[in-house]
């Protein structure tokens, strides 16, 4: 259990001192809160000795009251400390979890792992936060009392003194057993917790195809399952729980007969003075309450045991190195270069000894079936996932070597499925260049072919638009994407082809707009249409993690193979998408 208390002392950061300040203020509260009983025990002695005088009773009176008053003052600094202490400790870790997660590579996020941080954020944090900082100082405070009543009693008595310390022994031996069978079970009830994360993020993103195929029934079933499974381990934690909390507190009972007993039987043979019996029955019914209520805690701290073990583990995931200091150069290399990468997800190579090079403003299109390699081919430029092996070098720098800001900075991305974020459209489109004045955002929204239908929203650029960009049309939302590009005027732009899935009337528009963005640019384009990449300076064919085939349209006609097959297909309206 110390051990549980230290795991969160690891995490407060900066804010230790509060949490130290408020175990030393709820210690002295602990001790405060026995002031009353030694005063009773002294005025009752006084009384049977003949002693007792009504300055003795005045003192005390006085005592008394100065230590409820020194009480309410402790509980309240120490609230003070600890009650925020958790919220601003969480804000902080959750901040330094943002700049994890941002390091991670992309393969991370393609792995089912968006229920798993969508539950590490809005459950494991906020229970932490929520639960545990603002009962640390009062466990401990319980620690501290329970050690004070035993050395009372050891005063009263050395046997009553051992039998005490037997007695919350036992107690404590329960609470180890219990605990670990908390743990047990708290782990289970984190994963289920993710795993209902996962399922209604599952549910809400595919609401619509589930309502299209008329799914709801199953896939309700599915979600329905998840929170079965969920109550049902939260219960069984709650039966395995509280066969355990009943033990202690049958001990607790019994062990406080024990004691009575044990003081009677010593009064009565003579072996104990009568103030000292007197002492010990004002101490009894407090005797064991500090062990007790600290174990009734102790279900909270084996929660944040599974909690913390989550947080740690997405922490632990390994992000990409950026500690490349090379400085991008025009060394007259070729813009782009790929020598003999060989890429894995897991064990499985997706990508093997891929090489080919792209000069400065030249097109490279990306052509093959689906699931060939070629999205991870472009992908692995900006370095949402690293190599294997083999090395990918842009104007002759192994891209590992260059700094990510910098990396980023000359790479612009232009992807079919766009994400606008829930702001103005002015702040989506400096999103490209944070720095930009207002003559160049509009520019770019100009030159995207944006312009007109920006000023007709109902607050021009200052319109905010719904998240993810759902209040606008596919195009339009395609069109500001790629304003921010044509904004940020990064040297080479990777394009998942932006006009495959977009109705004829913002087709055209979009090609203006990606005219506009490429020119001059040296260009990786993942093509869908065979129109977009005829005049294309190199095709490469991916197939099964390879370049099957490269060349210019008219070369790899005349080879008549892959690439060949498919414009054949194209040409009798079978069509080919990635």
């Amino acid at each position: 259990m110390i051990g549980m208390i230290r795991r969160i002392l690891a995490v407060t950061g900066k804010y230790k001192g509060r949490i130290y300040g408020a175990m030393f203020l709820s210690f002295l509260k602990g001790v405060l809160m026995k002031v009353p009983i030694i005063l009773t025990y002294f005025v009752v002695t006084a009384f049977i000795g003949g002693t007792l005088t009504e300055m003795t009773a005045l003192y005390g009176a006085i005592a008394l009251v100065a230590s409820v008053i020194f009480q309410a003052l402790f509980q309240y600094l120490a609230d003070r400390l600890q009650s925020a202490a958790g919220y601003m400790i969480f804000a902080d870790m959750r901040m330094k979890l943002g700049e994890h997660l941002r390091r991670l590579p992309m393969g991370y996020f393609t792995e089912g792992n968006i229920g798993k941080i969508s539950s590490v954020l809005s459950t494991d944090m906020v229970f932490i936060e929520e639960n545990c900082m603002s009962v640390l100082a009062d466990m401990m405070s319980y620690l501290f009392s329970q050690a004070i009543m035993i050395v009372f009693m050891f005063i009263f008595d050395w046997r009553l003194g051992i039998a005490s310390l037997v007695i919350t022994g036992v107690m404590v031996l329960l609470g180890r057993v219990m605990m670990k069978s908390d743990i047990v079970h708290s782990e289970e009830r984190q994963k289920a917790s993710e795993t209902q994360t996962q399922a209604v993020l599952d549910f809400t993103e595919g609401i619509g195809i589930i309502k299209t195929y008329n799914l709801l029934g199953d896939k309700s079933k599915e979600l329905t399952d998840s929170f079965e499974t969920n109550c049902r381990v939260n219960l069984d934690f709650e039966f395995s729980h509280h066969p355990f909390k009943r033990g202690v507190f049958l001990i607790y009972g019994i062990g406080t007969v024990a004691v009575l007993s044990l003081s009677a039987f010593l009064y009565a043979t003579g072996a104990m003075e009568l103030n000292f019996f007197l002492g010990m029955l004002l101490c009894l019914f407090d005797l064991f309450v500090p062990v007790r209520s600290f174990y009734e805690q102790e279900s909270r701290l084996t929660v944040m045991s599974a909690c913390m073990d989550k947080i740690e583990a997405l922490f632990a995931e390994k992000e990409l190195d950026d500690s490349g200091k090379s400085v991008l150069a025009d060394t007259g290399a070729p813009e782009i270069e790929y020598r003999n990468v060989t890429f894995a997800y897991d064990k499985k190579d997706v990508l093997k000894n891929v090489s080919f090079t792209a000069e400065k403003g030249t097109m490279t299109a990306l052509v093959g079936p689906s699931g060939g390699g070629k999205s991870t081919i472009a992908s692995m430029l900006t370095r949402f996932w690293d190599v294997k092996s083999g090395e990918i070098l842009l104007r002759g720098t192994d891209i590992r070597k260059i700094p990510l800001s910098v990396l980023m900075d000359n790479i612009s991305m232009v992807f079919q499925r766009v994400y606008l974020f829930r702001d103005t459209v002015y702040n989506n489109i400096a999103l490209g260049r944070p720095d930009a004045t207002l003559e160049e955002v509009i520019e770019a929204a100009k030159k995207a072919r944006c312009y007109d239908f920006i000023t007709e929203l109902p607050d021009g650029f200052d319109t905010v638009i719904g998240e993810g960009g759902a209040s606008l049309s596919g195009g339009q939302a395609q069109r500001l994407s790629i304003a921010r590009c044509i904004l940020k005027d990064s040297p080479v732009v990777i394009l998942d082809e932006a006009t495959a899935s977009v109705d004829a009337d913002n087709e055209s528009y979009i090609q203006q707009a990606i005219s506009e963005l490429c020119r001059g640019k040296t260009l990786l384009v993942i093509a869908h249409r065979l129109n977009t990449i005829a005049d294309a300076d190199n095709i490469m064919v991916i197939k099964d993690g390879q370049i099957a085939e490269s060349g210019d349209h008219e070369c790899l006609m005349k080879k008549g193979g892959i690439y060949h097959g498919m414009v054949m297909k194209r040409s009798v309206g079978t069509g080919w998408r990635n």
